[in-house]
């Protein structure tokens, strides 16, 4: 976006490159930067946000633009000639998660020591969806720089630098390095594991002595004993949906509800 001096919209572009960059460059002192963030920071992007009037809302909705579908790339844009479309300087944590190597990324840094955003801020709390699941059981483990969500089961496994979301079950010997794992919409029981098993099926969770590293596994994913999900061979992009996976800039997801069976090598 290019704004006026007085913080007023005068020009709206969709991922601007080159000349079409440089030509919206602004003073962003005019939004209470300092002449040095200024400097820095001499270009402002919508974060997709937006306050209105509530009259100029329903003008532009159904008489103005009643056949536009978003507001980013044609209600915006369009109505900026017209209307008093001012900028508001968001000037804290904010992150494009629009790709799977971004939303990885920004999962991840949230294991850091001191991380951009911190959930742990009295002043600003982080109210989540209220599940009443009881605490993570955790027995004989090595967790290091790592979040560990409710109602998880980890047994004598490794988990370093990574997220391990609501009812996960790690089994003995796992092993989970840069690894987001969404976790599960139900628990089975241990008796139902066990007849999964002893028909040589999988249970929800990660099996005996499996490795996974630089990893998105959604949810219900059931993946079984001894398998390496490691992308060995560094591949970029794969399409095996069939298989229960993708690749994504080099990060393997294992999709929802997929069986990943014993010993697979990925």
């Amino acid at each position: 976006m290019k704004i006026d001096g007085k913080g007023r919209i005068i020009c709206f572009s969709e991922k601007p490159r080159g000349s079409d960059l440089k030509s919206i460059q602004v003073d962003t002192t005019v939004l209470g930067l300092s002449p040095q963030e200024a400097k820095e920071k001499p270009y402002i992007a919508s974060m997709g946000i937006y306050v209105f009037k509530i009259e100029i809302l329903l003008k532009l909705l159904r008489w103005r633009y009643p056949t536009s579908n978003d507001f980013g790339s044609e209600i915006i844009p369009a109505s900026l000639k017209e209307n008093n479309v001012h900028a508001y300087l968001f000037d804290d944590y904010w992150e494009d998660i629009g790709t799977i190597k971004s939303f990885f990324d920004a999962n991840l840094a949230l294991t850091r020591k001191f991380p951009k955003f911190r959930f742990y801020n009295a002043d600003k709390p982080i109210f989540t969806s209220a599940r009443y699941l009881p605490p993570t059981k955790i027995e004989k483990c090595r967790i290091i720089n790592s979040i560990v969500s409710h109602g998880c089961f980890l047994r004598s496994c490794s988990v370093q630098h990574s997220i391990v979301g609501i009812r996960s079950r790690l089994e003995a010997g796992a092993d989970l390095e840069d690894v987001m794992m969404m976790g599960a919409d139900i628990y089975e029981t241990e008796a139902e594991m066990a007849a999964l098993l002893a028909e040589g099926k999988v249970p929800i969770g990660v099996g005996e002595n499996t490795k996974i590293k630089g990893c998105i596994i959604d949810k219900n994913a059931r993946i079984g004993r001894n398998a390496v999900i490691m992308n060995k061979d560094h591949v970029q992009e794969a399409e095996r949906p069939e298989d229960g996976f993708y690749i994504r800039s080099g990060i393997t997801v294992i999709l929802k509800n997929s069986i990943i069976r014993d010993g697979t090598v990925i």
